[in-house]
């Protein structure tokens, strides 16, 4: 069987690290849809506005399997024990495809770059490719079900910015918001916990340094991406 992208996904994740890990968490994160040559008729969409919210099936084009392991490290417990793949979301799979349910914001169908759709919560990396998009029905709920070993979670961060802190002040409102909201899910692997630690991350159009000591995380400096040829090294 061969498959091929309809779609790709438009947002401000620019790199791996700091990509909420499960969808739905960064809920007021919006990202775009855009159909691919071929799959841009707007005929496909007819009837999608009446759903809240849809599945998207994508590939983890940064982490494709190097071959077959019937176990993985999952970072919800720290990175110190294995599980079976299939007991996991680990991005390494013998078949590097992942699922997402997002909240559908609007379906456009004409205009300027039309057809596309907006929509929020994805927990996909910007450019990732988009195999299908499917409705989500309230039966794909089910409220009873047990979270495994993914029940205990990090609590939520705090984030203030350094008074001061370089480049902080050229954030608008909007990209404050935004990455205040991203860096407050804790980016860092669960097995990461030095308050000393310098954090680097690639966020929309800028460069972020960031520390974090309990649940506190201060974020330090900003930096048009661009200005330096790679993402800064997490010290």
């Amino acid at each position: 069987m061969e498959i091929y992208p309809v779609a790709h996904i438009e947002n401000d994740f620019k790199e791996k690290f700091g990509i909420p890990n499960q969808s739905g968490i960064t809920a007021g994160m919006l990202s775009r849809v855009v159909f691919e040559e071929g799959y841009r008729d707007p005929q496909a969409l007819r009837g999608i506005d009446g759903f809240s919210h849809i599945w998207l099936i994508w590939e983890f084009s940064k982490n494709r399997s190097r071959g077959f392991s019937p176990t993985v490290r999952p970072p919800a417990l720290g990175g110190n024990e294995r599980m079976g793949v299939f007991a996991t979301r680990s991005p390494n799979r013998p078949n590097p495809i992942g699922m997402s349910s997002v909240r559908l914001v609007e379906a456009v169908t004409e205009g300027p770059g039309a057809p596309y759709l907006t929509v929020a919560g994805a927990d996909l990396m910007d450019g990732t490719p988009i195999y299908d998009i499917k409705p989500y029905i309230r039966r794909d709920c089910h409220p009873e079900a047990h979270e495994g070993f993914n029940a205990v979670q990090r609590p939520r961060l705090s984030v203030s910015f350094l008074e001061g802190g370089e480049g902080l002040d050229m954030l608008s409102p909007e990209e404050a918001g935004r990455i205040r909201e991203v860096l407050s899910f804790d980016p860092r692997p669960a097995y990461q916990e030095d308050p000393e630690r310098v954090y680097g991350m690639r966020f929309g159009a800028y460069n972020f340094r960031f520390r974090i000591a309990g649940t506190s995380l201060t974020l330090i400096s900003a930096e048009r991406a661009g200005e330096q040829e790679e993402t800064w090294e997490r010290e």
